[in-house]
C-alpha cells in the first residue's frame, strides 16, 4: 500500500468512518483544537489513534497546501485500480452499469468534486486517461470528502480503446458536447451507460466524441456559454439518477 497524506476535517472524518484501518499518524495544530474539531478529536481517540501536535508550517509541508484546516493524517491508500479491475468490476455487477468517464480533466478540485457527485449517485467507477489528466492526490481527497476512498478511480492507457471495449459489453456511451442536437433532458440515460465528460475548456476530444453513441448538451439560457466541468458533471449525473430511479 502506498503512503500519502489526507487533510481537512471532512476528508479525515470520512476516512475514520469508512477506512480507519488505513490511517496512520495524525497531526493537529494546537490552536486548532476548538469546538469545530471537538467531534473529530473524539472520533480519532475512539479509534485508538494518537494526535500529535504540529505547527502551521509543519502542517503546510505535510499537506502540500495551507488549506488543511489544522489537521493532517497519514493514509495508507489501497492499491490503485487498472483496466483489468474495471472489467472484473463490470463482470461482478448485478445491476446495469453506471460509469463516469472524464476525458482529460486536469484540475484536482474538479476531479474531487466529480468523485463526490459520482459517489452521491452511485456510479460504479470513474474512468480517466493516465496521461494529461488529474490523478488522486491529497487535494483531490480533501475536495472529494471521502469519495476518493469509496468510488473506484480507474486510469487507463488508451481511452479510445477502453471506450470501444465498453461498447462491446453493451454499455452505451453518452458524451456531452455543444454540437449535440439533443439536450440532457431529451436523452435516455437508463440502462447500462457511461457518461462522458470533457476537459476544462476544450471539452471531449475528437476521438472520444467519435466513440460516443449519443451526444447531449446542457441547456444554457443566460449569458454564460458553459458550466464548469464538475458542475456540469453533477447536473448530468443527477438527471441520470432521476431517470434510472424510475425504472
Amino acid at each position: 500500500m502506498a503512503k500519502t497524506y489526507i487533510f481537512g476535517i471532512h476528508a479525515i472524518d470520512s476516512a475514520l468512518r469508512n477506512d480507519a484501518g488505513n490511517l496512520g499518524a495524525i497531526w493537529m495544530e494546537k490552536r486548532a483544537r476548538n469546538e469545530r474539531l471537538k467531534d473529530l478529536v473524539q472520533a480519532i481517540e475512539a479509534q485508538g489513534l494518537r494526535i500529535m501536535a504540529a505547527d502551521q508550517q509543519q502542517l503546510d509541508k505535510l499537506a502540500g497546501s495551507n488549506k488543511h484546516q489544522g489537521v493532517v493524517a497519514e493514509y495508507h491508500s489501497l492499491r490503485s485500480y487498472d483496466e483489468n479491475d474495471l472489467y472484473d468490476l463490470l463482470d461482478a455487477l448485478t445491476e446495469p452499469a453506471f460509469l463516469l468517464v472524464l476525458d482529460g480533466v486536469t484540475d484536482p478540485h474538479n476531479l474531487g468534486a466529480c468523485l463526490r457527485s459520482a459517489d452521491g449517485v452511485g456510479v460504479h467507477a470513474v474512468i480517466a486517461p493516465k496521461d494529461n489528466a488529474a490523478s488522486i492526490t491529497p487535494t483531490v481527497r480533501k475536495v472529494a470528502s471521502g469519495a476518493a476512498e469509496t468510488v473506484p478511480f480507474i486510469p487507463v492507457t488508451n481511452l479510445a480503446r477502453t471506450l470501444e471495449q465498453l461498447k462491446q459489453r453493451g454499455i452505451w456511451l453518452t458524451g456531452t458536447s455543444d454540437k449535440a442536437k439533443k439536450t440532457l433532458y431529451q436523452a435516455d440515460l437508463k440502462g447500462p451507460m457511461a457518461l462522458v465528460m470533457g476537459a476544462e475548456g476544450s471539452g471531449i476530444r475528437r476521438l472520444t466524441e467519435e466513440s460516443c453513441d449519443f451526444l447531449i448538451s446542457i441547456p444554457m439560457y443566460g449569458q454564460v456559454s458553459s458550466l464548469n466541468v464538475s458542475v456540469a458533471t453533477g447536473v448530468c449525473l443527477y438527471e441520470a439518477l432521476r431517470q434510472r430511479s424510475l425504472t
